[in-house]
């Protein structure tokens, strides 16, 4: 009974079949009218075979006739060899006699085929080893499980080898074919069922054959080849093509026969890596002996390896692979050049103070985020969308510090915002310029209002970090840390200079309190020696006493002796003495500006002169009357426009310089539309100097330091981090290991039956998995980090790459690569799979590369989306298609064509596809029995059926990897250089 494993074979190989058309059968030659036929056969159409004889006579030798079947069968012509002589259609001799006889048995002048010697070696010698001088004669019984399951009769395979007919005695009859070519014929139960013909031949050291462009023809009809229906060989052996070996061991001297294998790619895949065994092979060719004494006539070829050359696709694809290492090394050595220049002259623009602040007519306009192409202006003449400030103007000279006050909405960090040169998502209008006796590109400082610290850093290190980014690079490191303690002194925190920052706002690693953040923040834009200082409600959350610490710390940096600094810091409700720590004052209210002058009791001043608000009560703190007249401003207020009468000296100057800061008409208190007036401005980018830069302040140079400065620095930092906190590389360690053993537990030495080799992808298939899921927590890691990216990328820190690149780093050989080994590591060898190091570290190869792909894959999903629940879900989901489409649970093939063409776009399909090829490149055997029927075929065969894989699709799928990785990776740097910068 046919199995049904062999059945479902048998209908696979039926897809394959071709049509094929031949004059002469057996690849006889066509001469004429007639056919020049391999030795063994003849007929007109070289379709009937030799029944006795020997092979000197050629065309007249007896031949079987066709039975009534059509086909010649020489076991029920009963026919028998001449002494001597042996194999199927005996055309192998056995002896030289055997040789010498059948030569002088024709009627020749030719005294070489006497068996005389006379004198030159001509006596002919049978030659009964594997080596073929001339052209041997091979017979040999074929033995596999397999076959003589499907046909349990006797096959048979004859072989001819020709190397150098010229050398047979009689060429073309005692040989045939040209030089390096094969013929084979397969008989059953003496009848023949297929032939086959190579060309290209050669033969190594060890008498083994190798050859080039196989071809095989099915006699239709036959047992093998439609005979019997069910298992209908055709297609696979009309298909058969490639590289064919013939590998011989060596002869056993009291049986004269040898054990070969008849190998190709196909048979291997269905019968093993070692093909057709042929037992019981007998060899012989008759030759003169000179050709034996003459031994340099036909020397050995060189050995080869039997494989197949690697594709002109894979090559190319190496050929890229090795080109990008290239360029990656000439970029190292550029940024090494670049770097040693830099630190040998490097520049000396560190601030110095000295310069003014000032700023006209800023107006900021947010479009209403409901409004589209078919929304129109209102018929009121209006349109909806919000003005945030509107015709602000001021100035700070250094040595001042200034504050912005106003109530919640009023406009105050927009307008920092504004002055420091932020990314804003609105349209602005007006010009910010920075007036200096010496300076046209001046460094601001911008400190924000959230402090966005690396928690793990101690205070020292924080600010250290920073100035090694931020300081010309070819100051010494020496002088950077000098620069630090100094700066420690001056911030009043030089006492917390080993404690961590920590992170105060979850409760995870409690660090130092709120006001020494502050400092902190302050800290890292003043090291960087500013021209110009900013900040954002600088002590917003703090109590009072923090916040006149940090307050005396701003007046101190802005009245310094040595480089006065214009400081800039929008206050929301300071204390009394806060308050009076400041020189100027501007209060906005609604977007408008209401006062801006001196600072002191000026305002209030200012308000009583207008007799339109209400009077200020003695000893109430003048910063909450402000904050009060702001709230609720009268009309006539804003259409007031001298200088407060308190205004004197170089204030005055300034004053009287802003006396067009308030004439704007409003239509009511609340209202924040701009009129038709405002609305008609263009929408211009912030003028800085008379040039347009809507990229920040910064002039000729972005960075203080080169691309591998960076580079080195992000990675010092980041190797900190991984020393303090452990607790996620720890975890994903435990973690690779408990699911290494479970995995290996579950699959533990697997066997090769048909269940066990679909059992052994499942471990490979649970293996992509792991990886896939696991991975999200790279995703994580950029959301987490992303904050502290943004503030350190505006303020000029590093470039995206080299902050994108020492994440790569130390996140994925750490959390990826090391997991990734040892949940491998383990699994392999508890599960059984292939027991060798070359295939242990292909498989291991596939798997890093996998790891790499869904790495960068995550950071693409991190980089790319804000929120990191939305990235998540996203990721989960991918992972999810890629098991739907590896090729594990579904046949790809059955997936209808419209969703087909997915699977090339689904990693996991590469990886299970390339792991799965190396396990059954082993030489997997499946050794079962179905319905009592011995099953014993190549893995690569039912990997192919089951599952689609190409059995030589590994370096194929290792550059799809690749190509994978490329690709993520460069949408990264593309999405984190457009996309994640700070926009305000």
């Amino acid at each position: 009974m046919i199995s049904t494993l062999n059945l479902f074979l048998v209908v696979a190989l039926l897809s394959l079949s071709r049509v094929y058309s031949q004059s002469c059968e057996n690849y006889g030659q066509l001469n004429g009218s007639s056919c020049n036929c391999p030795t063994g056969t003849g007929g007109s159409t070289c379709s009937e075979l030799a029944c006795g004889g020997n092979i000197f006579e050629g065309s007249q030798r007896p031949f079987t006739s066709s039975s009534s079947g059509g086909f010649a069968n020489l076991t029920s012509s009963g026919c028998s060899c001449q002494s001597g002589w042996t194999g199927t259609a005996c055309n192998v001799c056995q002896s030289a006699s055997a040789c010498q006889n059948a030569g002088s048995s024709l009627e020749t002048s030719d005294s070489s085929l006497t068996g005389d010697d006379d004198g030159q070696n001509n006596t002919l010698i049978c030659n009964t080893t594997p080596k073929v001088w001339a052209s041997s004669q091979m017979s040999c019984s074929v033995d596999n499980p397999t076959l003589q399951a499907l046909y349990p009769l006797s096959s048979t395979l004859n072989i001819i080898r020709t190397l150098n007919p010229s050398l047979s005695p009689l060429p073309n009859v005692t040989s045939f074919g040209s030089a390096g070519s094969l013929y084979a014929q397969l008989f059953y139960e003496g009848e023949e069922q297929f032939y086959c013909k190579a060309d290209l031949c050669i033969q190594d050291s060890s008498n083994n054959w190798s050859c080039q462009d196989l071809s095989c023809i099915c006699r239709p009809n036959t047992t093998f080849c439609g005979g019997i229906p069910a298992t209908n060989l055709t297609g696979a052996i009309n298909t058969l093509s490639g590289t064919l070996d013939i590998d011989c061991g060596d002869v056993d001297n009291s049986t004269q026969q040898a054990t070969c294998s008849f190998k190709q790619a196909t048979i291997e895949s269905l019968f093993g890596s070692s093909g057709l065994v042929l037992n019981g092979c007998s060899f012989g060719e008759c030759l003169r002996q000179s050709v034996l004494d003459n031994n340099g006539t036909t020397s050995s070829t060189s050995s080869t390896s039997g494989q197949a050359s690697l594709s002109g696709g894979v090559i190319a694809g190496l050929a890229v692979v090795g080109g990008l290492l290239l360029i990656a090394a000439i970029f190292l050595l550029l940024g090494c050049f670049a770097q040693r220049r830099a630190r040998k002259s490097g520049y000396n623009e560190i601030g110095s103070g000295n310069v003014a602040v000032e700023w006209s007519n800023i107006t900021y306009i947010v479009p209403n985020s409901t409004r589209n192409l078919w929304r129109k202006r209102n018929p009121s003449g209006y349109n909806d969308d919000k003005v945030i400030l509107d015709s602000i103007s001021g100035r700070v000279l250094p040595g001042q510090m200034m504050a912005i006050l106003g109530p919640s909405g009023a406009g105050k960090t927009t307008l920092v915002e504004i002055l420091a040169g932020k990314h804003k998502s609105g349209s602005i209008n007006g010009q910010v310029s920075f007036p200096s006796a010496s300076k046209t590109d001046p460094r601001i400082g911008f400190v924000p209002q959230q402090d966005v610290l690396p928690p793990t850093l101690t205070v020292h290190e924080a600010l250290l970090f920073a100035a090694r980014l931020r300081l010309p690079e070819n100051i010494s490191d020496v002088e950077k840390h000098s620069r630090v303690d100094a700066l420690l002194q001056k911030l009043g925190i030089k006492g917390l200079k080993n404690v961590r920052i920590g992170d105060n706002t979850n409760g995870r690693a409690r660090g130092i309190s709120g006001g020494e953040m502050r400092r902190v923040s302050i800290g890292l834009e003043l090291i960087a020696s500013p021209d110009v200082l900013i900040l954002d409600e600088p002590t917003s959350g703090l109590d009072s006493v923090s916040a006149a610490r940090v307050a005396s710390v701003l007046h101190a940096i802005a009245h310094d002796q040595s480089s006065p600094t214009a400081v800039i810091a929008s206050i929301h409700q300071p204390s009394s003495q806060l308050y009076q720590a400041f020189d100027t004052i501007l209060v906005l209210s609604h977007g408008h500006s209401l006062y801006f002058g001196p600072g002191s009791f000026a305002p209030v001043e200012y308000f009583a002169s207008t007799s339109t608000t209400k009077p200020y009560p003695q000893g109430y703190n003048v910063a909450d009357y402000l904050l009060e007249v702001a709230s609720d401003p009268p009309l006539t207020l804003l259409q007031s426009s001298n200088a407060p009468p308190s205004a004197s000296g170089e204030q005055s100057k300034f004053a009287n310089k802003s006396n067009n800061l308030s004439t704007e008409k409003v239509e009511d208190e609340n209202s924040t539309s701009i009129d038709s007036r405002a609305s008609n401005h263009p929408v211009t980018g912030l003028s800085v100097n008379g040039k347009s830069n809507m990229f920040g302040i910064r002039g000729k140079s972005k960075y203080a330091t080169t691309f591998l400065t960076q580079l080195e620095y992000l990675s010092g930092r980041e190797w900190k981090i991984l020393r303090r906190d452990k607790t996620l590389f720890l975890t994903h360690v435990a973690v690779a290991a408990v699911l290494g053993v479970f995995c290996g537990g579950i699959y533990f030495n697997i066997n090769t039956t048909i269940a066990g080799f679909q059992s052994r992808v499942g471990c490979l298939f649970f293996l992509g998995a792991l990886i896939a899921f696991s991975s999200l927590s790279a995703l994580y890691n950029i959301v987490e980090i992303r904050p502290l990216f943004l503030r350190e990328r505006s303020a000029y820190y590093y470039s995206p790459t080299a902050w994108l690149l020492s994440r790569f780093l130390f996140d994925v050989v750490p959390l990826r690569i090391i997991p990734t080994i040892i949940v491998s590591t383990i699994t392999y060898w508890m599960a059984g799979l292939a027991p060798d190091a070359a295939h242990f570290f292909k498989f291991l190869f596939i798997l890093v590369l996998y790891t790499l792909a869904l790495t960068l894959f995550n950071f693409l999903l991190g980089t790319l989306f804000r929120n990191g629940g939305i990235a998540i879900l996203l990721s989960a989901l991918t992972a999810l298609y890629q098991m739907t489409y590896a090729g594990f649970f579904v046949h790809l093939d059955s997936i209808p064509p419209v969703l087909r063409w997915l699977q090339w776009l689904c990693p996991l399909k590469y990886c299970l596809e390339a792991l799965s090829v190396n396990e059954v490149g082993s030489g997997l055997m499946i050794e079962d029995s179905l319905q009592g029927v011995p099953v014993d075929v190549s893995a690569s065969l039912i990997m192919n059926l089951l599952f689609g894989f190409g059995e030589n699709n590994y370096y194929r799928d290792v550059l799809v990897l690749f190509a994978f990785i490329a690709g993520f990776g460069l949408s990264v740097i593309g999405i984190v250089w457009v996309k994640v910068r700070e926009r305000r």
